[in-house]
Order: structure tokens, then sequence, then C-alpha cells
């Protein structure tokens, strides 16, 4: 399955394609909301996976935008974990929100489901458990166990 990855932050989207890739997934990826759009048209990812915080345009302005010409699964991991941003991404045209850090297995687990559910693709990846897309790349990829 090929998936866009979209984040300002190249060692997050580096993160996310190494730990996607563990799970079976191809993992395209974007650093700017025009080059994510590009991306969408030209290669037509089976789902998009993106960040509300691009420097050079919203998250939210991204969703409506691929939404004029696709209806790939796109799937908001961000940081941002209030009521009302969530809300105004899925009004904006996401299909899902998750927020960071959110542990691959489950990220992957979104990605089939959507992908399934819209008829892009029908495939069981391989999963490696204890995986984490953490928060920011700098954090460690797996949770710290409480003694």
């Amino acid at each position: 399955m090929k998936v866009l990855s979209v984040d300002d932050d190249i060692a997050m989207t580096e993160l996310t394609a190494m730990l996607l890739q563990t799970h079976g997934f191809h993992v395209l990826t974007a650093n700017f909301a025009r080059d994510a759009i590009n991306i969408v048209r030209e290669k037509q990812p089976h789902a998009v996976i993106l960040d509300l915080m691009m420097p050079d345009m919203d998250g939210r302005q991204v969703c409506k935008t691929i939404r004029e010409f696709s209806n790939v699964p796109i799937i908001i991991l961000s940081a941002l974990n209030d009521p009302e941003t969530v809300a105004s991404a899925l009004d904006s045209g996401a299909d899902d929100y998750l927020v960071k850090p959110v542990p691959s297995d489950v990220l992957a687990a979104h990605l089939n489901r959507l992908i399934k559910r819209t008829g892009k693709l029908s495939m069981s990846p391989e999963k490696i458990a204890n995986s984490w897309i953490p928060a920011s790349a700098s954090m460690p990829t797996t949770p710290i166990k409480s003694v």
C-alpha cells in the first residue's frame, strides 16, 4: 500500500516512513503542503497522513484542496488535541484524526481500516509491536515503562 506522510518536520516524516515500512507500507513523504497536493495528484497514494501545522498552508486547507480532486483517505496526525481543532479538521475533509504520540500499530490499523472501507486496497500488513509515532522526532519510539 502506498501512503503519503506529510509533516513539516523532516525527521518526523522519515521516522513515520521507517515505522510504517515495518508494517508493509510503501511510504512517500512531503514536507510542504504544495508538494503533498502535487504528490496526491501525480502518485495517487492509497492514503494520506497529514500534520496540521505546515509552514506554507494549514493542514485543514490541504484537506479541502485535496477533496477538490480526490477521495483519498486522509488521517490527521497532530499534536493538537483540542475539540475545536479536531472537529474543524474533520469538517475540512479528513477521514480520521489521531493525536501524537500514537503507537505505529494503531496508525497502521487506522490506515488499513480506512483503505479497506474506501475500497482502495485490501491487504494485511506485517506488524511490529511496541513502536510508536512520537509527538516529535526527538522522542523515543517505544513507551517508557513506569516503575
